[in-house]
């Protein structure tokens, strides 16, 4: 994958068409015959995270269909903004359902070092499919389905302080908030973002919402509260389109 001017698409499979008489797709979508794309799944359906330089490996799968069975793929290709892109790591191996159906999946590889010079391509990324069936209809969309890239996020355990402490006493529970930067390929402050400081009682099973800060400079999380009983106390970001979701380590405070 590499992030570089805009590409001609479906050039292979363009011209595949051309050889049996087809018309090349259209920008958006375009088939010949009954070949459909029915479902796609990229990374089990989960965001793609990406950190700020570990190479992320994912998989993503096309499924279609035909009356005369699938042939296989013409293009299989991940598109993300500002013309970030992603090929196929490997072949592309299409397993038969039955007669009419099978799923084509391929491994992907994203590596922030070598494929993002900004932070530009989290978000919205498309899948670009061109699927070729046995009697040579086909099917062709650059919006076969979609998914979102996003930049990993980081957040220090929760530092209940002062412990032990008394009963009605305050507790100031600090922590700190980072987003990987794939311009500096650093993990750096995440600021102005909305975090929610989340306790539950010692010997409970589910947390309950305290309250919300705002993240301070450099990513900063400070929350005062009253001590009432032994408990845990984490900080919980619930992220964005652009930005992975994260929840800290817990702390536990004594309370006497």
């Amino acid at each position: 994958m590499r992030k570089r001017a805009a590409m001609t698409v479906l050039t292979a499979a363009a011209a595949a068409a051309a050889a049996v008489g087809l018309t090349a797709p259209m920008a958006h979508a375009d088939g010949y015959g009954d070949t459909k794309i029915t479902k796609v799944v990229v990374n089990g359906g989960k965001p793609v995270v990406v950190d700020a330089t570990s190479a992320k490996s994912f998989t993503a799968s096309v499924t279609a269909t035909d009356n005369s069975g699938i042939k296989g793929m013409d293009t299989f290709r991940l598109v993300g903004p500002e013309v970030a892109f992603a090929n196929p790591s490997g072949p592309v191996k299409c397993v038969k359902q039955n007669a009419t159906t099978s799923t084509c999946t391929a491994k992907f590889i994203i590596d922030p070092r070598a494929d993002f010079y900004d932070n530009s391509p989290a978000g919205n990324w498309y899948v670009d499919a061109w699927v070729q069936a046995n009697d040579e209809d086909f099917y062709a969309s650059e919006k076969a389905g979609s998914f979102k890239v996003q930049r990993a996020t980081k957040a220090t355990p929760a530092d209940a302080t002062p412990e032990p402490v008394k009963k009605g006493k305050d507790i100031t529970v600090t922590g700190k908030l980072t987003r990987a930067d794939w311009t500096d390929h650093k993990f750096l402050g995440l600021k102005d973002q909305q975090v929610k400081l989340q306790f539950m009682k010692k010997g409970g099973t589910a947390y309950a919402d305290v309250k919300t800060v705002k993240s301070g400079n450099g990513g900063a999380l400070k929350a005062t509260v009253k001590a009432t009983v032994d408990g845990y106390f984490r900080y919980v970001y619930a992220g964005n389109a652009t930005t992975a979701p994260v929840t800290s380590g817990a702390d536990l405070i004594d309370v006497r």
